[in-house]
């Protein structure tokens, strides 16, 4: 039985009209250069949901005292309004980040600028008919039901002009809410997002200003012209090709792997080290047992040919790598691509631990300012284009260490669930590492991968998984 489907075909909305937030103040009127990691293909849009429940339904926000006397003042609290509390906020918050309410354009040299208008952040407001409850606080992670709370308008003016930051957020007659956000990936990253958000929480929770201010400095990441920029990893080699790519036709998954499933892979992989003989300084960590496992998966679901070389593109922080530290408040792109190749018959006929050492070198070489330098600099002098239609490469992305649950409360306590959400402005693929939901303590210490697959593929994709979830010590990875 799934009830969250069934009731979502019974939801109706009620959508205000789009406003603009400004900021509370006179903002500077500039156009602001973009580092050469910003202009780096990070055109796109990311989409996420944060799920709030209502204050009375927070076991730990009422007393057992104003419970049963129905302390008047908790009952004002419970009666605020998210959307007043949170736009006010924004409005104060873009005072300090102002870039945020003007318009992200691409001059005739190709590179997007931020033009500080003071236009606003665009804003809607939706009234759902049920209580959030119904919908398990969408945590069946049920990606095409979380798409009715996602931004449905423009994200560009009338010239094509982008806003740098989307929200939406959706209240339901229980009191509880969903606060959408979208971001074009140009102008922030994920800390930096954090950052911005955590600043209208300490805004929304009555601070006057923000604890951490936010720093521009995008100098700081352009890099310079070389003679001998990083090579195109995908150029000149046999381009693994998958028969089910390219399409359109993506289904949306959510497999979530407790710390059970998470301890058996590495116990495994532990044993098979032992047995080839091969030494290891010490234990794999869960992001490179999981990315060599999906990598894997991925390829093998998509059926693409042995002798046709695949890249696992893994996003990695650069922020406490780099040797001119960056300065605290920071929101720019500090991260770097790390590219790695094998064929398609190496991925498959390798022992998994194989697969997660070329991880773990990898890893250790982007780290190494070497490399995050060279890796700026060959993206001020020539673009890193890949072509995903053939389904070779495998993107993934890590959001665990953004701290997004912990620091974000508008007042209505920690969010209770969060979850990625594609959408036609961005890209079509995903695959996403997150922390479990906040409603499920048999999760704690595991993780939820979140992943678009053609939908051809899902079936097989599932049971490469299963093997992972399912915790039968009979079954080999």
């Amino acid at each position: 039985m799934e009830p969250d489907k069934k009731n979502a075909n019974l939801l109706s909305f009620e959508n205000k009209e789009v406003v603009f937030i400004k900021p509370s103040k006179s903002t500077p009127t500039i156009v602001l250069s973009l580092s050469s990691i910003d202009n780096d293909n990070m055109d796109f849009y990311a989409h996420c949901l944060y799920i709030y429940r209502s204050l009375s339904e927070n076991q730990n926000f009422l007393t057992d005292a104003d419970s049963n006397t129905g302390n008047t003042a908790s009952n004002a609290v419970t009666k605020r309004d998210p959307a007043k509390v949170i736009t006010e906020a924004i409005s104060k918050t873009l005072f300090y980040y102002y870039p945020l309410a003007g318009k992200l354009v691409k001059h005739a040299d190709g590179k997007l600028r931020v033009h500080c208008t003071s236009d606003g952040v665009p804003f809607q407001e939706v009234i759902c008919n049920c209580n959030l409850s119904t919908l398990h606080y969408l945590d069946r992670d049920d990606v095409e039901i979380a798409k009715h709370f996602g931004t449905d308008f423009p994200f560009e003016d009338e010239h094509g002009n982008q806003h740098p930051v989307i929200f939406k957020l959706t209240k339901f007659l229980c009191g509880g809410f969903i606060c959408a956000w979208n971001i074009n990936h140009a102008i922030i990253d994920g800390i930096g997002m954090t950052q911005f958000l955590v600043t209208v929480a300490e805004f929304a929770g009555g601070q006057s200003e923000p604890s951490v201010k936010p720093v521009w400095e995008r100098e700081r990441l352009v890099g310079k012209i070389t003679r001998q920029p990083l090579p195109n990893p995908m150029d000149n080699v046999c381009v693994a090709v998958s028969p089910l790519m390219p399409t359109k036709d993506y289904s949306h998954a959510c497999f979530r792997i407790d710390k059970e499933s998470i301890a058996r892979l590495k116990t495994s992989l532990m044993k098979d080290i032992e047995q080839s003989g091969a030494s290891l300084k010490k234990g794999f960590t869960t992001f490179e047992c999981l990315a060599a496992y999906i990598w894997r998966a991925r390829a093998r679901a998509l059926k693409l040919n042995d002798d046709g070389e695949t890249m696992l593109l893994i996003i990695v922080g650069v922020r406490p790598r780099l040797e001119d530290p960056l300065p605290t408040g920071y929101y720019g792109n500090s991260i770097v691509d790390l590219y790695i190749k094998l064929t398609v018959k190496e991925l498959n006929q390798q022992p998994l631990f194989q697969v997660v050492k070329h991880i773990r070198e990898g890893l250790i070489i982007s780290s190494s300012n070497y490399y995050i330098t060279n890796y700026r600099d060959t993206l001020e002098t020539k673009p890193l284009n890949f072509d995903h239609k053939s389904g070779a490469i495998t993107p993934l992305t890590d959001w665990r260490n953004l701290g997004s649950f912990e620091k974000i409360d508008f007042g209505w306590k920690e969010a209770v669930n969060m979850m990625p959400v594609p959408g036609d402005v961005g890209i079509g693929e995903m695959y996403d590492i997150l922390p479990p939901s906040k409603l499920d303590p048999s999760m704690n210490r595991g993780v939820r991968f979140f992943t678009s697959i053609p939908t051809t593929a899902m079936p097989k994709f599932k049971e490469e998984m299963e093997v992972l979830t399912s915790n039968d010590p009979k079954l080999k990875f």
